[in-house]
């Protein structure tokens, strides 16, 4: 069938997307699902620093590529296999890792770093190998399982998470990256326990969401670090005791904490920024990395506070989440008022102004951009 996508075919590394405009928005074909895959029609589709880290180049992909993988779906086919645990009209979100169940971290209870998973997000096919898109007869990759900027994709099962038929779908499509990310990255990689104060870097999504995960989790107290005024000024309204400027001191911080915090959660994807983290977090403390930086970035700081200070440092990806399990745990946290997820809402815009929206992201003037086709 035909499609309406949103296709990478080179890197971008200028930044003024207006103007160089590197994302086109074309007619492609979509060939079927394969039995362990799903036909959706897109309904909403989140920008995020992921997508951005291909254009830019920050991390290398196959291109061309259909990108976008943030979202939520109505399922309108299933393949043999699928069918058993999907039905038409299903309502989904997408995770950006299918797990395929099978693999050494699968059956140890890491399916966050499936290897299956991994390798066929890096070639930028399906998890059967295959690649559904093209254009004039050539293969246009898929993006993390899913190429969502688009009207329509073709998904593996396991990168669908059933939710109810009521979310509103540009708060619903937040569940499948914001939200597991940022609020997974407190409460199952940094294992809050309530009454524990946490430091958060960096307010993109993933970092209120992290907020919003700890204020949820019953950390007490809370703050936040960002240069951006107005992403300051919001962390507060969502339970943040203080917002500093990034040139705040170690002991302002502090402070504000009443000591070193017991949890830094580090969402920049920068080495400096997760430098800082370190050094901030308490003896016995604990620093947990999101953000994802340049391959060729390396962190310089003393090793002799790993063992001296017995401090942690745990990378987190996709939230060390179980997208089954978390996503629909989430969502009743957000029915209960508890994850207010709607105010990670920039705007909700038609796809058609995608440059103009990943220019917003790259100056790190929005939050959460929402787009529709």
């Amino acid at each position: 069938m035909k499609i309406t996508a949103t296709v990478l075919e080179t890197t971008d590394r200028d930044g003024d997307y207006r103007k160089t405009a590197p994302l086109r928005i074309v007619e492609i074909d979509l060939a079927p699902p394969g039995p362990d895959e799903l036909l959706l029609k897109i309904e909403a589709a989140g920008l995020c620093h992921s997508d951005l880290s291909v254009i830019n180049g920050d991390r290398p992909r196959p291109l061309p590529m259909a990108l976008g993988h943030e979202a939520v779906g109505t399922v309108l086919e299933a393949g043999r296999v699928a069918a058993q645990s999907f039905e038409i009209g299903d309502r989904v979100v997408l995770s950006f890792l299918p797990q395929c169940g099978e693999c050494e971290r699968c059956i140890s209870g890491e399916p966050y770093l499936c290897s299956r998973g991994a390798a066929s997000n890096g070639a930028g096919t399906l998890l059967s190998g295959a690649v559904r898109l093209s254009e004039d007869g050539h293969p246009v990759h898929h993006h993390l399982g899913a190429s969502a900027f688009a009207s329509h994709a073709v998904v593996d099962r396991r990168s669908a998470v059933r939710i109810p038929a009521d979310i509103p779908a540009e708060i619903a499509a937040l569940f499948g990256c914001a939200v597991l990310t940022g609020v997974g990255a407190v409460l199952n990689t940094g294992k809050l326990v309530a009454g524990e104060s946490v430091a958060i870097y960096g307010l993109g999504g993933v970092g209120l969401a992290a907020l919003m995960g700890a204020i949820a989790g019953g950390a007490q107290p809370v703050v936040a670090i960002d240069p951006l005024l107005e992403k300051r000024e919001l962390a507060l309204e969502l339970g943040a005791v203080a917002a500093f400027d990034t040139t705040a001191s170690h002991d302002e911080i502090s402070r504000a904490l009443g000591g070193r915090p017991d949890l830094v959660v580090e969402t920049v994807g920068r080495a400096a920024v997760l430098g800082q983290a370190f050094t901030l977090a308490r003896i016995g403390g604990r620093i947990v990395t999101v953000g994802l930086p340049r391959e060729a970035d390396t962190l310089d700081f003393s090793p002799l506070a790993l063992v001296a200070e017995g401090k942690s440092l745990i990378g987190s990806y996709m939230g060390s989440s179980v997208p089954a399990r978390d996503i629909p745990r989430y969502i009743k946290l957000w029915r209960a008022g508890r994850l207010p997820v709607e105010r990670l809402l920039s705007s909700v815009t038609p796809l058609g102004e995608i440059n103009t929206l990943f220019a917003r992201l790259h100056e790190g003037t929005a939050i959460r951009q929402i787009v529709k086709a």
